[in-house]
């Protein structure tokens, strides 16, 4: 293969940055702007449902089977990414795959917990209210792990993966790759 190919479609791609900023959004107003910290969270909700649709009924990369590996296959790439070994893949990577599915099972249970904090069985629980606030470091720290991980296969495959996600597109596999 040559040239570049697609491998994002648009709902991928507007999913991936408008949870990113609805992330962010809600991140920034969790003190002082809580009205706007929950639409940020019922946006984080409605993307992630659509996600799970598309997931299912989407294009080919952007199905769920396509991604998902069995958890011996993703320790397996991590052993050879430990290596320096690891192929390079045209869609999401098996560790790429994983932590699409730990961030979206983190943010699905952090709105879920927000959206509890509004109902009057919970509103003002101080046990939900701290975990809901801890449970934001721990998508945090996800986050930083997937950042850390675009940039270390945008290095190794010297290709940039972001500029990808905002595209579509990347570089074909080259012979050497395949197989």
């Amino acid at each position: 293969m040559s040239g570049e190919v697609k491998v994002w479609d648009p709902v991928i791609r507007l999913f991936h940055w408008a949870l990113a900023i609805s992330i962010a959004v809600a991140w920034l107003t969790a003190e002082d702007m809580q009205s706007v910290h929950l639409v940020a969270g019922y946006v984080a909700a409605g993307l992630l449902a659509v996600r799970i649709i598309w997931g299912l009924i989407g294009p080919r990369t952007a199905r769920f089977s396509s991604f998902v590996r069995h958890p011996s296959t993703v320790i397996g790439y991590l052993r050879d990414i430990a290596a320096g070994r690891e192929r390079r893949f045209i869609g999401h990577n098996p560790a790429g795959g994983a932590m699409i599915v730990a961030l979206m099972l983190a943010i699905a249970a952090q709105v879920t917990m927000g959206y509890l904090l509004t109902t009057d069985a919970f509103f003002g629980v101080a046990w939900l209210e701290e975990v809901h606030g801890a449970f934001a470091y721990v998508i945090l720290g996800l986050i930083g792990l997937h950042v850390a991980g675009v940039v270390l296969a945008s290095i190794r495959h010297r290709e940039n993966l972001p500029l990808a996600m905002i595209t579509g597109r990347k570089r074909g596999m080259a012979a050497d790759e395949m197989g």
